[in-house]
């Protein structure tokens, strides 16, 4: 059990480093290659952003859950 929560975690921690790189800063970012700069300026937010938002939030969620499991099975296994 320990093995297989492990390997979601380091898959996890990967997938969180590629979506945060993926977010746009101030002066834009890898976003705009999907068109994540195109009506920034005018609509705030694309659906683009919106939807890597989402990701990200989903990725680091299960990310905490990993770790929380982890420190748990380690201590407990």
């Amino acid at each position: 059990m320990f093995w297989v929560v492990l390997v979601v975690h380091v898959l996890l921690s990967l997938g969180l480093i590629f979506l945060v790189l993926l977010h746009s800063g101030k002066g834009g970012g890898l976003s705009d290659m999907f068109g994540g700069g195109l009506g920034a300026t005018s609509a705030g937010s694309t659906v683009v952003e919106q939807n890597l938002n989402r990701m990200t939030i989903l990725v680091s969620t299960g990310f905490t859950f990993t770790t929380i499991s982890l420190a748990l099975l380690f201590d407990f296994g």
